[in-house]
């Protein structure tokens, strides 16, 4: 008694109104059975007219009498506290087909998740509160002077440095040929020949690639006064694609979803990552 009273629900009515449910399902799968089955044989046509009409009106008047029970009991069955402990999704947890419903699970994850970005939150804010990271009051009014742009710096490395660690480079990759320049003194720009697939320019700022061109083995990659030209695209699609050593069978592997050495005109061109397999542009999504 004292849990109907806290739900706000009349359980003996409830059950009862479950008994009802199922006595009307019965009673409507009985009218659908008899229409199944339709007249029985009997000596006349009449005589089976007036059994299967006598037979299906009984049916019905029972699926009126079970839903007239049933519209009775619901009115006894009260409605349901508004002080639940969970508020309205704790009502969530009670439907029982989960799996085409899982609210009440979404639900418990999307409040984990929450709880969890939030924790990140304070630990990047603590982060950044340590970086000293404090404007004027001069800086934030109208009348202050913008701040010099800071020009990005790079990394600057010794020349020699530089030419040991592509050598090294070179040497862990004995398919292809690493041709080191230096134009304007400093900066070094590499001429990378892979087999007899393609050549590649690559323009060096210390350590870190500041331009890429590759063209075919074929192609010219100096210009008219013998200097590498750094500028010109190859005049192959093919080769405005970069991946370098794993290109070496550019035109012997097939992809590795179609199976098909060429699409649209093309080998497959796009790597993955870890394997260096081989998948057209359309076949890797």
């Amino acid at each position: 008694m004292a849990d109907a009273v806290n739900v706000g629900v009349n359980l003996d009515a409830f059950s009862h109104a479950i008994s009802g449910i199922q006595a009307l399902r019965s009673s409507v799968s009985r009218v659908f059975e008899s229409l199944k089955d339709g007249m029985k044989n009997r000596e006349t046509l009449e005589g089976r007219e007036k059994v299967f009409i006598a037979r299906f009106q009984d049916h019905l008047q029972a699926v009126n009498r079970d839903l007239n029970e049933l519209e009775r009991l619901s009115g006894l069955v009260g409605r349901p506290s508004e002080s639940h402990p969970l508020h309205n999704s704790g009502l969530l947890s009670l439907d029982p087909v989960q799996d085409k419903t899982p609210l009440y699970s979404q639900l418990l994850q999307a409040y984990k998740w929450s709880n969890k970005l939030q924790y990140h939150a304070g630990l990047a804010s603590s982060l950044l509160n340590q970086q000293s990271l404090k404007r004027s009051a001069n800086q934030m009014g109208a009348s202050a002077k913008r701040r010099p742009k800071v020009q990005p710096s790079t990394l600057v490395l010794p020349p020699q440095y530089v030419d040991d660690v592509i050598s090294r480079i070179g040497r862990m990759f004995p398919d292809m040929t690493i041709e080191l320049f230096r134009p304007n003194g400093t900066s070094a720009v590499l001429l990378v020949t892979l087999g007899k697939v393609l050549k590649a320019i690559v323009v060096m700022r210390s350590l870190f690639i500041d331009r890429t061109v590759v063209r075919g083995f074929n192609e010219n990659v100096y210009n008219e006064d013998g200097k590498l030209d750094i500028w010109t695209k190859s005049q192959y699609q093919v080769f405005q694609k970069t991946w370098l050593r794993s290109y070496i069978k550019l035109f012997q592997s097939s992809c590795q979803r179609c199976g098909r050495f060429l699409q649209d005109g093309l080998p497959p061109t796009w790597r993955d990552f870890r394997t260096l397999e081989a998948f057209h542009d359309t076949c890797r999504m």
